[in-house]
């Protein structure tokens, strides 16, 4: 489950290395989204590129 303020590590090439979650949209129960569901999340590293 991912929370607010969870720390994730991309895997595509967008250049975005960690992302910082800042509000699950559309998450099951309470504040979490689960797999497919979509977040808002800010970028906290990326590539030098």
């Amino acid at each position: 489950m991912i929370g607010m303020r969870t720390i994730l590590e991309v895997a595509d090439n967008s250049g975005a290395r960690k992302l910082q979650c800042i509000l699950p949209l559309g998450g099951h129960v309470g504040l979490r989204a689960g797999l497919g569901d979509v977040v808002t999340a800010s970028v906290k590293e990326a590539a030098p590129d």
